[in-house]
């Protein structure tokens, strides 16, 4: 797939951006999902080559409890208004990545409903994971304690081919490809048996499967996902410069070699599910660290709000994520100045990283590393080309970037 060797994803959450209630009901449902076609042409102007899209399909709070795959949720709009949305992509050339929860569905969903109300051998009963036996009626296991959120039976044929025909349903409809929610958590035999089906009818669709601990070059070989999200390389980069502990991103950085040789890792500095770089390290060690991001081996998220300096903590508690999955304004024309600088660095470092396409596959090597200063080569994987780079944490954090032959092609404050 050629098109992914050159992705750079702009990573939206959705129902925040869009500005739709979460917990509460919607007092005004409407087309909000068209929000996003105002800001085609600025993820263009970041940089990116595609957008990355939280849950949009039918959902009872935060996107991640689906109650209906096939629909869009009535917070964001219509098909219609999907189908737009593709459609302003494909104008631009912008890829278009969904989220697809398929390790547990909403509590509510009327297929869970109905199996319980009508028994264990009802049509849709094989779709769910539940305890048939439990003292006082059947009970749904559900996804790492939550009661909200029930677990899928992803050992029974009729889940693989109901999954099967949800990603070919947006696959057809102009998608590119899936970020599968909470991979870790479903068997990877149940991916390597719905993947290779889905590729038989969409051969350039990219799989990312969202992958925190454990082994990835076992999960994506056994799963057959094409990348997953590299947790490692993400917590080795803001715990380095927060701790002034240079060597720990060095280390990071030998392993992230290693997956580089088997696949191309998924790799970022902010998400919708941790709290945001700026807020973790502050506004100028944050622009180190994507300088960091896009200039080593992987495929680059930039997260929504992170291009514009945006702050936020994430806390385990009941609406702990609104912080970090904030409403948009109507139009890039309405942002505030104070993000400027921000989003220029974040333009700057992704031109130089298209000029250098080769950093997709690059590897690391150390050249010097103390522990507030940290100076790496990254070169081609043919040997071809490389770049260094130096980041200085001894006073305010520096990012330096060097051609091969010592000319500074971007520093961070000038």
């Amino acid at each position: 797939m050629d098109w992914v060797k050159h992705a750079i994803w702009w990573q939206v959450y959705p129902l925040g951006f869009c500005g739709a209630p979460i917990r509460e009901p919607d007092p005004a449902p409407g087309p909000r999902l068209r929000r996003l076609l105002n800001w085609l042409d600025y993820a263009i102007s970041l940089g990116s080559s595609g957008l990355l899209l939280g849950p949009i399909f039918t959902a009872e709070t935060h996107g991640y409890d689906t109650l209906d795959h096939f629909a869009i949720d009535p917070r964001l709009g219509s098909l219609a208004d999907f189908d737009d949305l593709v459609s302003g992509c494909r104008q631009r050339g912008l890829r278009l990545l969904l989220d697809g929860v398929f390790s547990h569905v909403g509590a509510r969903h009327p297929d869970l409903l109905r199996a319980l109300q009508d028994g264990p051998g009802s049509p849709q009963a094989a779709l769910f994971d539940i305890d048939w036996d439990t003292p006082g009626g059947p009970r749904p296991r559900v996804f790492e304690g939550h009661d909200s959120l029930v677990r899928l039976n992803h050992a029974n044929e009729q889940t693989v081919a109901q999954v099967t025909r949800i990603m070919n349903h947006w696959l057809d409809r102009g998608i590119d490809g899936w970020r599968l929610d909470a991979a870790y958590s479903v068997p990877p035999e149940f991916w390597a048996n719905v993947l290779p089906r889905v590729r038989e009818r969409h051969p350039q669709a990219w799989f990312l499967g969202e992958v925190i601990h454990g082994d990835y070059v076992q999960f994506v070989a056994s799963s057959t996902v094409d990348s997953v999200t590299q947790y490692e390389l993400w917590k080795a980069i803001w715990s380095a410069i927060k701790d002034r502990n240079l060597f720990e991103l060095d280390w990071a950085l030998q392993r992230h070699n290693d997956f580089l040789t088997h696949f191309t890792p998924n790799t970022f500095i902010g998400n919708h599910d941790v709290s945001r770089i700026a807020s973790t390290i502050g506004q100028d060690a944050a622009v180190s660290a994507l300088a960091i991001l896009l200039t080593v081996g992987g495929i680059p998220t930039i997260y929504y709000g992170d291009e514009q300096g945006y702050t936020g903590l994430k806390e385990e508690r009941l609406g702990g994520d609104d912080e970090i999955r904030p409403p948009y304004c109507d139009r890039p024309d309405q942002l505030a100045d104070w993000g400027q600088h921000v989003f220029r660095a974040h333009q700057e470092l992704i031109g130089l990283r298209r000029r250098n396409a080769w950093l997709t596959t690059a590897r690391t090597v150390s050249l010097q590393v103390e522990n507030t200063r940290y100076r790496y080569r990254v070169a081609a994987a043919d040997g071809d080309a490389h770049l260094d780079v130096e980041i200085d944490l001894a006073g305010k954090p520096t990012a330096t970037i060097r051609d091969r032959s010592g000319e500074i092609l971007w520093t961070q404050y000038r």
